[in-house]
Formats: C-alpha cells, sequence, structure tokens
C-alpha cells in the first residue's frame, strides 16, 4: 500500500504559517496518518488550524494543535512499572525458554495488570510471549494481541472415511492446491464477496479507509511461516464426545490463518499510537497500552473486531471452496480465534483478556490444538480453568527459532521425517520442519487441567507457503 506524503507546500496552501508547525505536523502526519488520502488529511489539518483547543487532548493531533494555542503542552510522563508482578500460572514450565519467562515477568508488573498465565507451547514474542494470557483493567495492548489479529484455527469433518486420503490421495492433493492461496502479499485475481467487507467500519475509521480494498481481493488467502491449510484423519474414539458425531475415523480439512494486510497495518497502526501515548522503560515499551476510554482505545477494539470477523471470513471462504471441490458437505466444525482480547469477567472484575497464541479454553468451549505436520493434533473442549484466565495452548509452540531451524536441519531430514509418517507436504520452508516443534504430547499432558481431549487430527496432505 502506497504511503502518505504531505509536504511543507501542501501545508502552507491549507492556510500553515512558515513556522516549526510545518515540521512538526509533517512528521505527525507520517506517523499517524501514512495510510490515509492526502485529501483526508488536509481536511483533518484544516479543521485542527481552525480550532487548535479542540485537539489538544487529541493522541494524534495535540502535538500539532498546541502549535497554535498559549496553552503549554504537558509532557506525557513514563509509567513505572511494579515492584513486584501479579502472580502467573505458568504450565510445562520446563518447556519454556527463558526469555519468553521474562517477557511475562514484566508484563505482570504492568499497573494495568490483573492477572496472567502462561501455556506450555510459549516461546518469546513482541511485547507478550506467544502463549501469553493477560488480564487487564480497562487497557488494551496492541501487542499483547498480536500482528496477525484474530489468526485462527478451523476444522471441518466430512463423513467420508479417513482411508479415502490414501485411496485418492492425488485428488485431495490437487483440490488443497487448486483451492488455496498462500503468501505474503500475494492476493486473488478473481475475489469473493463476503458480508463482512460491507461493514461500515471501514468508512468510518481513518486507517480502515484505505485497507478495504486489499482486504477484498486477499479474502480466502493464507499468509506465509507457520500458517497451513491440510487434509487429515480425524479420530473420534469416545462415544460421549462433545462434537456429537459417532465413534469413527474422517476425513477433516485444518486451517491456520488470520486477517492478513488487514490486521498487520490494523497492529502497526495503533501500537504507534500506544507508544507515542504510553511512555514505559525500554523492556517494557512492546507492551504499550490504549485506555478503553479514549478515542484511540475504542478504534483499536472496533478495529480488532474487524480483523477477528475478517480472519474467520477467510476461513469460511477456504472451507466452502475445498467443500464444494470434494462434493462433500461437513458434519461437525471446531473453530477458535487466537491473538485477540475479549471483555470478561475474572474474580468478579470487568478485564480485558489478552490471548496472544492461546486458545480460549471456557467451560465446553470445543478448540484445536495441531502438533506439527506429522504428529496428531487434539480436538479439545475447555474446563474452565480460572487460573489459566480460561485458556489453553495455541499448538505445540517452536522448540528452535526459525534461523535455528535452518541451521540445524537438513532438507534430507525434514523430507526423510515426512516420509517415514506418509505426508505429502505442499510449499514450507525448512524453518516450518517436524524438528522445530516442541512435542505436541508434552504439551498436552501440561494442560490436563484446562482441557478435555475429545479427539484428534493427523495431518496427511500438508499446503503452506512455498519457500
Amino acid at each position: 500500500m502506497k504511503k502518505l506524503k504531505i509536504t511543507a507546500k501542501d501545508l502552507r496552501q491549507i492556510g500553515f504559517p512558515n513556522t516549526p508547525a510545518i515540521p512538526i505536523t509533517m512528521d505527525v502526519v507520517q506517523k499517524e496518518f501514512k495510510f490515509y488520502t492526502l485529501s483526508q488529511v488536509t481536511e483533518i489539518l484544516k479543521d485542527v488550524l481552525a480550532h487548535p483547543t479542540k485537539y489538544t487532548n487529541d493522541l494524534r493531533l495535540a502535538k500539532i494543535a498546541y502549535c497554535f494555542t498559549d496553552v503549554e503542552p504537558v509532557d506525557i510522563k513514563a509509567h513505572v512499572l511494579n515492584a513486584t508482578g501479579v502472580p502467573i500460572e505458568i504450565y510445562g514450565k520446563q518447556y519454556i525458554d527463558a526469555q519468553a519467562l521474562d517477557q511475562m515477568h514484566v508484563a505482570s508488573k504492568l499497573p494495568i495488570s490483573v492477572a496472567a498465565s502462561l501455556m506450555p507451547d510459549a516461546h518469546s514474542g513482541y511485547g507478550l510471549p506467544i502463549g501469553g494470557v493477560l488480564a487487564t483493567n480497562n487497557a488494551v495492548i496492541p501487542y499483547a494481541v498480536g500482528v496477525d489479529i484474530g489468526c485462527r484455527m478451523s476444522l471441518t469433518v466430512y463423513n467420508i472415511p479417513a482411508s479415502d486420503l490414501k485411496v485418492r490421495d492425488k485428488l485431495y492433493t490437487k483440490i488443497l492446491d487448486e483451492n488455496t492461496l498462500f503468501g505474503a502479499g500475494k492476493q486473488f485475481e478473481k475475489c469473493f464477496d463476503h458480508e463482512v467487507l460491507e461493514n461500515n467500519l471501514f468508512k468510518e475509521i481513518g486507517i480502515l479507509k484505505n485497507l478495504q480494498g486489499k482486504a477484498y481481493r486477499q479474502l480466502g488467502s493464507s499468509g506465509s511461516g507457520n500458517h497451513f491449510v491440510e487434509f487429515g484423519e480425524v479420530h473420534i474414539t469416545n462415544a460421549n464426545n462433545n462434537l456429537n458425531i459417532p465413534v469413527g475415523n474422517y476425513v477433516g480439512l485444518l486451517a491456520h490463518s488470520g486477517s492478513r494486510a488487514l490486521g498487520a497495518n490494523i497492529s502497526e497502526f495503533f501500537t504507534t499510537v500506544a507508544k507515542q501515548n504510553c511512555k514505559l522503560a525500554n523492556n517494557a515499551a512492546n507492551l504499550a497500552w490504549l485506555d478503553m476510554h479514549t478515542q484511540a482505545g475504542e478504534e483499536y477494539w472496533l478495529s480488532m473486531q474487524l480483523a477477528g470477523d475478517y480472519a474467520k471470513a477467510c476461513h469460511d471462504v477456504i472451507h466452502a471452496r475445498i467443500a464444494k471441490a470434494l462434493q462433500a458437505r461437513p458434519i461437525c466444525k471446531v473453530e477458535n480465534h487466537h491473538n485477540f482480547a475479549w471483555q470478561e469477567k475474572y474474580n468478579g472484575q470487568n478485564v480485558i483478556v489478552h490471548r496472544k497464541g492461546a486458545t480460549p479454553a471456557k467451560l465446553g468451549e470445543l478448540g484445536i490444538i495441531p502438533g506439527n505436520m506429522v504428529d496428531a493434533g487434539y480436538i479439545v473442549s475447555g474446563k474452565g480453568n480460572v487460573q489459566s484466565l480460561q485458556s489453553a495452548s495455541h499448538g505445540a509452540g517452536r522448540l528452535m527459532s526459525r534461523s535455528k531451524a535452518k541451521s540445524n536441519i537438513t532438507p534430507r531430514a525434514m523430507k526423510d521425517e515426512l516420509k517415514k509418517h506418509g505426508v505429502t507436504l505442499i510449499g514450507a520452508g525448512i524453518d516450518e520442519a517436524p524438528q522445530a516443534y516442541k512435542n505436541i504430547k508434552d504439551v498436552i499432558k501440561a494442560q490436563t487441567d484446562l482441557v478435555n481431549i475429545e479427539g484428534t487430527f493427523l495431518p496427511k496432505i500438508v499446503k503452506m507457503d512455498r519457500a
């Protein structure tokens, strides 16, 4: 997306005097309004010029407004972390790296923190670690939600025997390859319609106005990294399962992806706003938050909800396309967000619960926790554990960083592992090799207090972004 550039000449043409207000305004526009059009920004700046006192408390425009008033600007003071943090309930600590543990301890010391937990698949990330769950008081942290807002798992089960995957493996591979699209920036030539694209927020919130077109073109696509769509075997052994399907072995389709460029741009924009208005020590800078009572906080919350709806719509399109090609109707569907924030109750208090790479696990709530591309993942239902903030892991979690995986795993070793398990792989690099991930059985064993196992999903034909 082309980013806006505004010049001193542009500002003088709308009435700005030749004073330091011009470089200040150019800097603010570059940081806060880079995804707006020139005409949109011009209208905003004209109003600031005409009514500066109206904007002295505006998170984005105050610096400009103060150039045209006699009021002295108020310095934003840095927030001080608490000496001791709120307690953190940690699951599978022996499987979690030291950096992720340290990041969680820093997050627990934020003055807005109420409760925290860390899942056994956790590893370090920006701000809150992947696998981190944090409840806060009246504040939302963009980097505690994550860049890929609303990233989710979705599993469709078909009334087709699992053995059919081996009998018609070439057909399933063809269907998977022809009906999915992967990669950063990738978009369709022929677009799909969906009601999510008609949401009025695309017209009402500035950052969203220039994102609607790309969201339309990327609808139904998947990103890079660990995003995948795969056919596999669903095994149900418990007659009293919460999926309400008979014991048996079925063909299943599992997808993992999020909100594409829409979510990434929302995250980038509001993280910048949060950091400019919520000063923290360097080790906590990526945990800058937005007060829910501010305009920026409200706009981020609404934008986050839209990104979550869009991520679900992408999955709906993927599953519908493949169901049509397969000429089969689903008998069951399991899906859930991670990288999101929810308004919930904790010990009677209204809180914002951030789950960054963590699955909601309220009592009876269904979810899917995949392993890697050769090991079975688990279909689960939540136990509603209060200590974990009613959460569970979202996968096995990385054992190696991407760079470490590339330097420690050979293409031959990856190929041999796939062959040993009878898995067909379309795309993917060494950084996504099965050996780069933790043992899913260990991760599940560490959270027996959090979820019940309803069934398993064993990957057989996997597609990811081509390396």
